[in-house]
């Protein structure tokens, strides 16, 4: 009888193993560095640039004629004019103690002669001798808080009692720099606008540009069902780079010229010419508001750069629908 050997015979399977994954490299729909991106960051800098410049200058002209208004509003000048014949000195006094006894005057100052003559330096220079020219001494009278002067009386007082002396209100000027400063502004708006049209015009085209160099790779996706919301998200994120990137070159440099002027004007404080500036232009400092408005405009440009890319791949996509 034939014995058969019942042992089963396992079969062993060599073991199996995992392949490696392929690593994926994703490649954006709209290239990141290229020469038209490299072109739109530094248009979307110098549109921040000067537009950061622009707010700035508007800024500080509306410091200044704040200043100037409460200044102005406050204070009067007498003028005496030197003449053959007459006592400048002798008038010069007598105008300050009529002023000084007037009602409603808080303060006096008499500018000698030589204070006199370096009000003139910034026209005129320095080192110049001005003995033989007849300019007037000055008096500055500063009018108390919260009070009411009669300037036409104190002018008639000045004629009858200090001939020569002459009474100059400044206030009247407050309505003109009012409207000075109002056209600044104004004009600042007009130039924002403007910057900003022109860095959606730049946005567009270049926008545009992107699409059709990638015109083969956005018709695959849109063939193949992707959403015009997800082509158009890729564009709206890589020009919102691009728009940061260049508000931040382009208000950085704003900035740091404002510091340097205001640096500048720190150094200067105390000489004629610096102490011009400073009454017409303020100090260049821009305060916490002015370098909030600067971010602003960093903000702002990149935001704009973002929604107009993602208006126009929008238009286009639905054109090819």
């Amino acid at each position: 009888m034939a014995v058969t050997d019942d042992t089963d015979t396992e079969t062993t399977t060599p073991p199996r193993f995992a392949v490696p994954a392929r690593p994926r490299f994703e490649t954006p729909v709209v290239p990141r560095n290229s020469i038209a991106g490299r072109a739109l960051i530094a248009v979307v800098a110098i549109m921040t640039f000067l537009a950061s410049l622009t707010t700035g200058a508007v800024i500080l002209v509306g410091q200044a004629a704040g200043e100037w208004q409460a200044d102005v509003a406050r204070e009067v000048t007498i003028q005496v004019v030197p003449a053959p014949g007459r006592d400048t000195d002798a008038t010069v006094t007598k105008a300050a103690a009529i002023a000084r006894a007037f009602p409603g005057v808080g303060d006096v100052r008499v500018f000698s002669k030589e204070e006199s003559s370096k009000l003139l330096e910034p026209w005129l220079g320095s080192g110049l001798s001005l003995g033989d020219l007849p300019v007037p001494r000055l008096i500055v009278v500063r009018l108390a808080s919260g009070e009411t002067v009669d300037m036409a009386r104190l002018n008639r007082l000045l004629i009858d009692q200090a001939p020569g002396a002459t009474l100059d209100d400044h206030r009247g000027w407050i309505e003109r720099m009012r409207a000075m400063a109002g056209s600044v502004v104004a004009g600042g708006i007009v130039i924002l606008v403007l910057m900003l049209a022109a860095t959606v015009l730049s946005v567009t085209f270049a926008t545009r540009g992107a699409m059709a160099t990638n015109r083969n790779v956005i018709e695959v996706l849109h063939l193949v069902g992707a959403k015009n919301n997800f082509i158009a998200g890729n564009f709206q994120r890589h020009f919102l780079v691009m728009g940061l990137q260049g508000g931040l070159i382009g208000g950085g440099a704003a900035v740091l010229l404002f510091a340097l002027a205001a640096l500048i004007g720190h150094f200067t404080a105390g000489t004629a010419g610096g102490d011009q500036s400073a009454a017409l232009f303020g100090s260049f400092s821009l305060g916490f508001l002015g370098y909030l408005a600067v971010l602003a405009q960093i903000v702002l440009s990149a935001v704009v750069t973002a929604l107009t890319s993602r208006h126009t791949v929008n238009r286009t996509l639905e054109a090819i629908d």
